[in-house]
């Protein structure tokens, strides 16, 4: 699947982001709980790579389509929170 625009790769990237930001929170469970801590250095070294991403993929998107400061505040901030990637996807990206 080859995404053309920034603005597709900036949304695959936020999905991809906030779904290792979930799967974290259940190898967190994992690592405590259980005594497996692996899958949480897997899993922990895959979201921060992503996040990254995310956040170099935000600043080329905020650049190449003119966001205003607070739509890419707003964007990093949804990152930080569970589930506000998705909401934010399905809200604002695509309408931005």
């Amino acid at each position: 699947m080859q995404f053309k625009t920034p603005l597709q790769q900036f949304r695959s990237i936020a999905i991809l982001e906030g779904w290792s930001y979930i799967l974290l929170g259940f190898t967190m469970i994992l690592k405590y709980q259980f005594a497996m801590p692996q899958p949480n250095y897997v899993v922990g070294m895959a979201h921060g790579l992503l996040f990254v991403l995310y956040v170099f993929l935000l600043l080329r998107v905020s650049y190449v389509l003119k966001w205003k400061f607070w739509q890419m505040t707003l964007a990093f901030l949804v990152s930080l929170v569970p589930f506000g990637t998705f909401y934010a996807d399905s809200k604002w990206f695509s309408k931005w």
